[in-house]
């Protein structure tokens, strides 16, 4: 008979899952804030600007993120600081709404790189903890048959 136990998930998963809930939403948060911003909010050019399109390179991430790809998280969390930069020098340059909108980008990347350092902290935690605890399968006889030097 073959019995599965369901239990609640353990706080390291649960943790995983917050992570990566966070990491999702402040990435889609950036895309909206970013579009937002040069298009109606604050554009350079009335009528918006062309400046919109460095949310592109957000969006190529979007896709790993949501398949729980752990690559996905390690590259992002490099690539969200070109943001950070952008974010802190046009708090300080800009004027308002602009300075306003550059320091919701500035916390938004800083959530994200957070998210996303965390999350794989967490998933590489978890997987080190599982191939401890797994039971060791190795066969001493075979493993001696295998290797004469013992």
């Amino acid at each position: 008979m073959n019995t599965f136990r369901t239990s609640s998930p353990t706080p390291a998963t649960t943790s995983v899952a917050l992570t990566r809930i966070l990491a999702v939403g402040s990435l889609l948060s950036l895309i909206v804030l970013g579009l937002a911003w040069e298009l109606w909010l604050a554009p350079l050019r009335p009528g918006g600007s062309g400046l919109a399109l460095k949310v592109l390179p957000l969006c190529l991430p979007l896709a790993g993120l949501l398949k729980n790809r752990m690559y996905t998280y390690r590259w992002v969390s490099l690539l969200v600081w070109l943001y950070f930069t952008e974010g802190a020098v046009r708090a300080y340059s800009d004027k308002a709404p602009g300075n306003s909108l550059a320091m919701v980008e500035v916390a938004l990347c800083l959530i994200l790189f957070t998210a996303c350092a965390l999350h794989v902290r967490l998933r590489l935690k978890n997987a080190a903890e599982a191939a401890k605890s797994a039971p060791d399968t190795t066969d001493p006889v075979a493993s001696s048959h295998a290797n004469p030097a013992h």
